[in-house]
């Protein structure tokens, strides 16, 4: 598939139709095969302006402090919002709206609510099929949206007798479409959004899957089986994970490989739904594109972030020839990988790799797009046996940031990187929205921190070690070449290894070359990484040593102050390292890797130390004197389990909700659990283990994250968990260290290492109250641009004022104390 006949004209028609899908390949659902439709939504209210963006603090949302704080009032046209917000107060009036001929919502709805309602004569179990919305409120219960107009969101949910009411809040392209869905059944597959792997023709190996499950009922299903029948009668079962009621979850299940190759360019399955006593529920057809081995493909791999499927794409080399270069490619926002893989004509020398970032807009290729990175370079070199010191990056306008963030944050895996079309910062790139009017809140501080690691524009320095290949058209409008034009200047001062080009009259596409350009590749190939011990000269720079620790011979494993940048200069020469270090509290240095013929001494900082063998080296800097020592304590912080608040939700993490508490409590938190579980699922093509407490075990669930929701009043698993962690959280107020915050309205976020290991964590979204708990209903925590310390106390007040009703935030210690943490 050639992608420049699309993507030339693609950010003007998407600006013009309103839905990139339409234009990068991604599917669009436009019928509903789940059940029967029994009203559409034609009428409503828009409350325009009326929500405040920030970047990296999350969303201000005026309509849902008024519900947690019981001032929400049935809307009518006309009527004035009673409430508004601290900053810059505006008055918002609601205003009746009707859909066009398309069906859907539209005019001036950026930054604005819709609202719906429903009577209903009846109380049932329904299904809403929205689109174009980033969240919902269903009778006061947030659920994920559809924010990238994609149509796969289903919510399965409790339609009242009486009045229901939907409040929408805007997504990208301010449009919203809604209707009401009787399911067909209570357990069900849905045909949208499914990962399916290429099957190649001569390999015997089965391939995972996976597809939607719709539970729309209030049982808990453990024991299902999903059975993958080929056309050709090859025929494998699967027993899937347990599915928590009124959800949707993306279920993996296996495909047998053909006995014979297929010649067809595809094979059709069936795909059965089993419960636990072996009888169908339901069925789906599937059609699989089969490939050859040599030819553009897709393969796919079970994640360790949540144990979901993903996939990647394939730009296979033309030759067998040993000593292959590996080049990974990272998409641009909207682009499925499938099809960055087809902009690329296949190379004799090297494979092209192309990852998802989890989704074609995804994280932005930080946090979790970082990490599927990561993991696809691992899964496929697994596959694709390459000379790793030809390891190179390139990608385009979102993947050119990509290339930027992913080349300074690991230096070291990298020969060269070539960002095309791309923005170093996004900071620099987007506006910063409300972000701008609450800098000097000292809260503002910890939350920028909690977000450094995306500030690429301060690892500059890292880029030296690797070539450096910039690609741009001087015409390009979406992503200015101003951009490029500020990196060609910082790395004009510092780099000896770097090549720039504008092509004249380039857009933001101008064809396939806008990637696959062959003096890009050519640069490419004249870098190799040196092995190890020829390294004799590192610069490095940190922000958090859980996101990047390593570089060479060197590893950052603690920080004298989280979330601040470390850096180090260390060189080897006449038998002896000099470093000089800034912000480091624990330090490695590799000897082992480092090979040297002779090591008699080390200078750091001003201290010598004599050097008795040529073993790994530790160091700790205490009352700014640097000591010997042992490996850093794995229980204390450390590379693997270092913090904030996002890296919780990683290692196979599972979600345990509260039921210990009053129906109102038990009701919330399991609702919030699975509307963490939804928005992975859309944003993060994610699908994780949601369990009430009274299933989990420590034992079961050894080695794994886990976040915990509710407090310790009323979560059973908090007492295995959190009987150690510095912070306590009741229904009357929460502990802090030696202060106690009594109150009902508050709200945390915090993260803790797991007692019963030493690398897994704990995630806490817990409230004391009512209103408390309702606080944590925002989840900006899965974004790849937010950020989060290692913990955040707030009022329920800051749903609507931001910063402003936070109490506490900042980092736990290195010995994840209070005591010795920095908070404000």
């Amino acid at each position: 598939m050639i992608l420049a006949a699309v993507l030339l004209n693609a950010e003007l028609q998407a600006q013009q139709t309103g839905n990139i899908v339409e234009i990068f390949g991604r599917e669009r659902t436009e019928t509903t095969s789940e059940g029967t439709i029994v009203h559409d939504f034609t009428e409503g209210l828009a409350l325009r302006n009326a929500m405040r963006p920030g970047m990296l603090t999350g969303m201000q949302d005026i309509l849902f402090w008024q519900m947690a704080t019981d001032r929400f009032g049935r809307p009518q046209a006309g009527k004035t919002l009673e409430d508004t917000y601290s900053i810059n107060p505006e008055t918002f009036v609601w205003e009746a709206i009707e859909v066009d001929t398309t069906g859907f919502f539209r005019g001036n709805l950026n930054r604005a609510y819709v609202y719906t309602e429903f009577e209903s004569p009846e109380e049932t179990i329904a299904l809403l099929d929205a689109t174009g919305h980033t969240r919902v409120f269903i009778n006061g219960m947030p659920q994920e949206g559809d924010h990238y107009d994609y149509a796969h969101t289903l919510i399965p949910f409790h339609l009242k007798q009486g009045l229901n009411q939907f409040v929408y809040t805007y997504g990208r392209f301010g449009r919203v479409s809604s209707k009401i869905v009787i399911p067909e059944k209570a357990l069900q597959f849905s045909p949208r959004d499914m990962t399916l792997p290429s099957l190649i023709r001569g390999e015997r190996d089965d391939k995972w899957g996976a597809v939607r499950v719709v539970n729309a009922s209030e049982e808990y299903h453990e024991g299902l089986t999903i059975r993958c029948v080929l056309e050709s009668g090859e025929s494998i079962s699967y027993r899937t994970e347990a599915l928590m009621p009124m959800a949707v979850r993306k279920m993996k299940f296996r495909i047998p490989y053909p006995s014979r190759d297929p010649r067809a360019g595809s094979i059709s399955a069936t795909v059965f739904l089993e419960d636990d006593r072996g009888q169908e529920v339901d069925r789906i057809q599937i059609r699989l594109n089969v490939m050859d081995a040599g030819k553009h493909h897709e393969r796919t791999f079970v994640s360790n972030i949540d144990g979901s499927v993903q996939y990647y794409s394939v730009v296979p080399s033309t030759s067998n020839a040993p000593n292959q270069a590996f080049v990974l490619s990272v998409h641009g926002a909207s682009v499925e990988a499938t099809n960055q893989a087809r902009a690329y004509q296949q190379k004799d020398w090297g494979h092209i790799i192309a990852p998802t970032n989890r989704r074609p807009f995804g994280f932005n290729w930080e946090e979790w797009g970082r990490l599927d990175a990561l993991e696809v370079l691992h899964e496929a070199r697994k596959l694709f046996p390459t000379d790793t010191a030809q390891t190179y990056l390139t990608g385009h306008s979102m993947g050119g940031h990509g290339s930027w963030f992913l080349g300074a944050t690991y230096p070291d895996k990298f020969a060269a990187i070539a960002p095309a079309a791309g923005y170093p910062d996004i900071i620099g790139y987007r506006r910063t929205g409300t972000d701008s009017l609450i800098q000097a809140n000292p809260h503002f501080e910890m939350i920028y921190r909690g977000a450094l690691p995306g500030r690429t524009l301060d690892l500059v320095s890292n880029y030296k070690q690797s070539g450096v290949y910039v690609l741009h058209g001087d015409a390009d409008e979406v992503v200015p070449v101003t951009q490029a034009r500020l990196m060609r200047g910082k790395l004009g001062e510092i780099h000896p290894n770097f090549s720039y080009y504008e092509y004249p009259g380039g857009t933001h596409w101008y064809g396939d070359h806008s990637m696959d350009w062959p003096p890009l590749f050519d640069f490419l190939r004249q870098n190799t990484i040196p092995p190890v011990s020829q390294v004799k000269d590192i610069e490095f720079t940190t922000a958090s040593p859980g996101v990047s620790a390593t570089n060479y011979w060197i590893s950052i494993n603690q920080q004298l102050s989280s979330y601040q940048h470390s850096t180090i200069q260390a060189k080897y020469t006449n038998d002896t390292i000099f470093a000089e270090t800034n912000n480091i509290a624990h330090l490695t240095i590799m000897v082992s890797l480092l090979q040297p013929e002779s090591l008699t001494h080390i200078h750091i900082d001003g201290q010598t130390f004599p050097v008795q063998s040529l073993r790994d080296i530790h160091l700790r800097r205490h009352n700014q004197r640097w000591n010997t020592t042992g490996m850093v304590h794995l229980m204390e912080k450390h590379p693997e389990r270092y913090g904030g608040f996002k890296l919780a939700f990683t290692n196979n993490m599972l979600f345990v909700y509260a039921t210990g508490g009053s129906e109102e409590e038990n009701q919330w938190y399991e609702n919030k659990a699975r509307y963490d579980a939804e928005t992975f699922l859309y944003r993060g093509n994610g699908s994780v283990d949601v369990i009430p407490d009274t299933l989990f075990s420590p034992q079961r669930y050894r080695e794994r994250n886990v976040i915990v929701y509710g407090n310790a009043d009323n979560n059973h698993a908090w007492s295995s968990l959190l009987q150690n962690s510095p912070v306590q959280v009741t229904s009357e107020g929460i502990s802090f260290g030696n202060t106690w915050m009594e109150s009902k309205s508050l709200g945390t976020y915090f993260i803790q290492p797991r007692i019963d290991s030493q690398t897994a964590s704990v995630g806490v979204v817990a409230g004391t109250g009512p209103e408390g708990m309702k606080a944590t209903f925002p989840n900006d925590y899965f974004s790849g641009i937010t950020g989060f310390p290692d913990l955040l106390i707030f009022e329920v007040d800051w749903i609507k004022d931001g910063v402003d009703g936070i109490r506490v935030s900042g980092f736990f210690g290195n010995d994840w104390s209070v005591k010795n943490g920095e908070f404000r």
